[in-house]
């Protein structure tokens, strides 16, 4: 740039109202005045005049001090000095943009030469604004009008406008294109407004030949004789040419977003979305496959398909080139056609099909072997980047543990030997994927080496596969559910054995406690007994909760109420360190299911999720309607077909690894320390959920929390008739002596105790004390019982309140007892499992002789597991075990005195 050897004079083009230049004549006949008075007041000799002379020189002195002072502050400028330092001021005169300054009101006071030039006037007598200037059509007056309200407001605003003819200022020319702006300028005591203007009628010019150079490239794609389309990582199509629209029966005007998608276009290939490739790499596959036309018909086609993925791994939308290869789109040679059949077949082939090099590189696949592997080979196509040495092996495809046995048979057929065995291998990613593998040879032995090839170019082992993931998942599907239910079995027939145990120990515990006074000093020790059986007795019920041979009284209940009655339980459980949230769904449908054994399920579930938590958290329960999603695609996977209603427990603990989520439902499975639970607390959830008719799933994350889905059964009461109420006898509660066993087998305490884990539990509530109940009684018991210490005691115990008890030790004898009839016998007490005869066989038999006769059945299974071998309609009373003689002889008088 050059150097200035002087101050720049300001633009003459330009007019400013703001300058005020200096009036020098002025100046001097003022000081000429000034002085011509003090010399002719010097001429009057006297004192008066005298005096006047001196406060005129006085006057001019003060006036010259005022002067020099505020010139020395700035407050006053000497007129030509600021013009020539207005820097600013030169730029916007000589600017190529027209500027115009206009203040409130309208007055213009500052125009630069551009815009003299568009307004063609030389004062601001003839000087227009931007308003009148810019008149023409309407679209041009209602962007000015906009201009000028934004002008008014003190916005600032911007809009292009097309003039035809343009303004007289401007050259000759059909039309032009104008930019103009507008913006408030701040000013001490009147505001103003700065308006450019700028000629772009070149800038627009070159727009429309680069949007016409676009329209004819466009164009040129469109119809060339070959496909071309783009395709995103979520399978939408971007772009697709008119030539490929065609050629499939599409509207080229419906592509794009909301229009035909990948699936739609070619069925199965979603390996052009799902093949990785490497960070910053960019590659291209070929692919032979069927792309579907619009009416359903195949269009057999090659795809060169290429994409780019960024540093991150992520792929871009792709590049693809697309070969029509039907008959009569080129050539209609027999050689072509043989191939397109051959590449159909083997694409289209549900079996994974590629060959591979004696090292594992895949030489060439087909889409069943991108789909299920995820690899394709980085074949060696013009232009692509892919380097020599980074093809995909199958080592890569498969987890670590199965790599060996993948690479000793790929060994194996490499060198030529045909009879190699199948190999089953899990594949790596998500999802637990498995696959079932073939290998041969390709050709002769060392037909490749024979001919030079490098060893990257050598095909020597053809590859078979088939997804067996889903026959893998369930078989352990199966297994898991055969093993539950031989663990159910087995839990079921201890649980029973165990209940003729600590009926005995209960009984006759009872016995001694009638026996002895409180204060006697075997009393304690007797009660310690009691308590202890009773706690047995509370492991026994979970056994046969998980079992499902529980006893269980369902009834209509709304699960938001119940789980609304836990919140208090729940929070005292749960800690100050753990939050706990509900939320219901709206309208939640009614099910049947026994609510105490629910809330235990709930307490359960809680109580893992605390002990989830040791640092704190939050546990969140909450409830949905999940209607019947039929057999469509989007069908449930885990709950059963129909209407369910769910209750979702989760937790932001530390999740449940996947080699223990199989073990975490088995009975005494746990992984807490020892004397911290016996592993019965998810059995028995699993348990009451099986046998109320629902399903449990799980699903966790380690270290982000665990969530348990449990579906129940909408209740229709349409379709189910209401049970009737059954009789009080039948409903013995002893959670008043024995305490509960929390989740994972900890024990909980009675009402109002500590359990063992310092959660505390429900207090009891505290009911006026009732006079003693007359439990005596008369009549002929028939008790039948194999275990001969539960017959010994209950004999005794009925016969110290008065009864006559007949014993029996097995159903055969009860039977011959009732034949004889040498005994009016009122009522009969039998258990259900027996040998010879069991219970339910008992009471067919004993009707044909006595159809009215009364009975109890007692049994630790559960009611409905004996009642379908009941005839329709038959009546009985049950008592679960194990149950106190107390409760024995209430339910006893209560069913002899209906």
């Amino acid at each position: 740039m050059a150097e200035l050897s002087g101050p720049t004079a300001p633009v003459s083009g330009s007019i400013d109202r703001s300058e005020r230049p200096g009036r020098v004549g002025l100046l001097l006949v003022l000081a000429g005045l000034l002085v011509g008075a003090a010399i002719g007041l010097s001429f009057v000799a006297n004192e008066q005049a005298q005096s006047l002379i001196v406060w005129l020189l006085a006057l001019l002195a003060m006036a010259g001090v005022f002067f020099l002072f505020a010139l020395a502050i700035g407050a006053i400028q000497l007129s030509g000095q600021g013009a020539r330092d207005d820097i600013t001021k030169s730029i916007v005169d000589a600017a190529p943009e027209a500027t115009v300054v206009v203040e409130e009101g309208g007055r213009l006071i500052y125009a630069n030469e551009a815009y003299l030039r568009i307004a063609g006037g030389d004062s601001f007598s003839s000087l227009r604004s931007v308003e009148r200037i810019f008149v023409g059509s309407p679209e041009v007056s209602e962007a000015v009008y906009r201009l000028a309200q934004a002008a008014r407001d003190g916005r600032s605003h911007t809009e292009e406008i097309r003039m035809a003819p343009p303004p007289s200022g401007t050259a000759e020319r059909e039309f032009a294109w104008f930019r103009i702006m507008v913006r408030a300028v701040p000013r001490p005591r009147r505001n103003a407004s700065l308006w450019t203007v700028s000629d772009i009628t070149h800038e627009r010019e070159r727009q429309e030949n680069v949007f016409q150079e676009l329209q004819h490239a466009i164009d040129y794609l469109d119809h060339a004789p070959a496909g071309f389309l783009s395709i995103d990582p979520a399978g939408t199509i971007v772009y697709m040419n008119a030539t490929l629209a065609s050629w499939l029966g599409y509207d080229l005007a419906t592509v794009g977003p909301g229009g035909p998608h990948l699936s739609e276009i070619a069925p199965g290939a979603d390996m052009l979305t799902s093949t990785a490739g490497l960070p910053g790499e960019v590659r291209t596959d070929r692919f032979d496959l069927d792309l579907r036309r619009r009416n359903g018909h195949s269009l057999p086609a090659r795809l060169y398909h290429r994409v780019a993925f960024g540093k991150d791994g992520k792929p871009g939308s792709s590049r693809t080139f697309v070969i029509n290869r039907s008959a009569g789109a080129e050539f209609d040679e027999p050689q072509r056609a043989a191939e397109v059949r051959l590449a159909r077949f083997l694409n289209n082939s549900p079996i994974a099909i590629a060959t591979l090099d004696r090292a594992g590189h895949i030489a060439r696949a087909n889409a069943s072997f991108a789909r299920l592997f995820g690899a394709m080979p980085r074949q060696a196509i013009e232009g692509s980047t892919g380097e020599v040495g980074a093809e995909p092996t199958m080592g890569e495809s498969v987890i670590e543990r199965d790599r060996g046995t993948l690479e000793a048979a790929l060994g194996k057929a490499a060198s030529g030997l045909s009879d190699v065995q199948p190999i089953e291998v899990s594949l790596t990613g998500n999802g637990n994927r498995s696959a079932r593998v073939w290998l041969s040879p390709a050709g002769g032995e060392g037909s490749a080496a024979d001919k030079g090839l490098d060893e990257t170019d050598r095909e020597r082992v053809i590859l078979y596969a088939l997804d067996t993931t889903a026959q893998r998942q369930l078989e352990q599907q199966v297994a898991q559910t055969q093993k539950m239910d031989t663990v159910g079995q087995l839990a079921g027939g201890i649980a029973h054995d165990f209940n003729n145990v600590l009926q005995a120990i209960i009984g006759y515990s009872d016995l001694l406690i009638a026996s002895h006074k409180p204060t006697d000093p075997a009393f304690q020790d007797i009660m310690q007994i009691k308590q202890n059986a009773n706690r047995a007795a509370g492991l026994v019920r979970q056994l046969l909760a998980f079992s499902r041979r529980q006893t269980l009284r369902p009834e209509v209940m709304n699960v938001g109420e119940a789980l609304s009655e836990l919140t208090l339980l729940l929070k005292r459980l749960l800690g100050e360190r753990v939050d706990l949230e509900l939320k219901h769904g709206r309208d939640i449908w009614p099910v049947k299911a026994d609510v105490n054994q629910f809330e235990q399920v709930i307490v359960n579930l809680a109580v893992n999720a605390r002990d989830a938590m040791p640092e704190g958290g939050r546990l969140m329960i909450r409830t949905a309607n999940v209607p019947d999603a039929g057999d469509g695609p989007e069908a449930r996977a885990v709950a059963p077909a129909g209407d369910h209603v769910l209750i979702e427990v989760l937790d932001t603990g530390e999740g449940i690894p996947p080699e223990l989520m199989e073990k975490i439902f088995e009975p005494f499975f746990t992984t807490k320390e020892i004397g911290k639970g016996t592993g019965l607390g998810l059995s028995t959830v699993f348990g009451i959920i099986k046998q109320s008719g629902g399903t449990v799933d799980v699903r966790s994350t380690v270290g982000e929390g665990t969530a348990f889905r449990i579906y129940l059964p909408r209740h229709e009461p349409a379709v189910e008739a209401e049970p009737e109420t059954a009789p009080p006898a039948t409903l013995p509660k002893l959670a008043a002596q024995a305490p509960t066993v929390g989740p994972g087998g900890a024990a909980e305490a009675p009402p109002g105790q500590e359990s063992p884990d310092g959660a505390m539990a429900e207090p009891a509530k505290v009911e006026p004390r009732k006079p003693a109940a007359d439990h005596t009684g008369q009549g002929t018991i028939l008790l039948v019982e194999d275990e001969d210490p539960v017959r010994a005691v209950n004999s005794r115990a009925l016969s110290a309140r008065g009864y006559t008890v007949l014993e029996a030790a097995s159903g055969l004898e009860a039977l011959r007892i009732v034949g004889e009839g040498n005994h009016e016998i009122d009522l009969v007490v039998s258990d259900v499992v027996m040998p010879e005869m069991d219970g339910p066989t008992l009471l067919r038999e004993i009707r044909k002789h006595r159809p009215e006769l009364k009975v109890i059945f007692v049994s630790g299974y559960a009611e409905d597991a004996f009642r379908k071998n009941l005839p329709e309609g038959e009546t009985f009373n049950f008592l679960p075990k194990p149950f106190s003689l107390k409760q024995l002889v209430e339910t006893v008088k209560r069913t002899m005195s209906a």
